[in-house]
Parts: C-alpha cells; sequence; structure tokens
C-alpha cells in the first residue's frame, strides 16, 4: 500500500523539490527504507547512525509523534498522514 508522506523543505532536495511522496509499507520503518531506495540518502538524514530517528527530527501518523506510539514499529494504514518534521530551535 503506497502511503503519502510530507517532506520539509530541507529536504526537498533529495525528492527532486516535491513536498508530497509516496512509499510502500506497513510500519514507519518499512517506509522510510522505501524512501530511502527511491531517494538515496533521505534515510541518512532522518535517522542516525544507529538507525534510530535522530532527535531533532520528528515524525508523525497523523498528528501523533512516532516518540510516543511505538517509533519506528508503528502500524501504518492506508490513509495515515505521515508528516517529517525538523525541529526548530529559536531564542
Amino acid at each position: 500500500m503506497a502511503t503519502n508522506i510530507r517532506i520539509p523543505t530541507p529536504l526537498r532536495k533529495l525528492t527532486g523539490e516535491q513536498e508530497v511522496v509516496q512509499a510502500d509499507g506497513s510500519t514507519i520503518g518499512d517506509i522510510l527504507r522505501s524512501l530511502d531506495s527511491m531517494y538515496p540518502g533521505l534515510k541518512e538524514r532522518i535517522c542516525d547512525e544507529e538507525g534510530n530517528v535522530r532527535r531533532f527530527v520528528n515524525v508523525y501518523v497523523n498528528d501523533e509523534d512516532i516518540r510516543f506510539l511505538d517509533e519506528q514499529a508503528t502500524a501504518v494504514r492506508e490513509g495515515d498522514e505521515i508528516s517529517i518534521v525538523p525541529a526548530i530551535a529559536g531564542g
């Protein structure tokens, strides 16, 4: 099943400037692997060397942060909206 993923502006150079892309998978981990196979280098910007989502990147499924769900094991169903959001620091 293909799922729509919203890509933040800083990562769009890796997706050919596309704001929304599609990827297949039943979990966030599957989606990230699928994205990386279609857009090489994307996953390394989202995940650290151990494969965990970086602290300064938030991934949401239907407006819920995966850190409060099942992390990369969070299930994804058809119609879910996935957003990748870099943290913004200010002062």
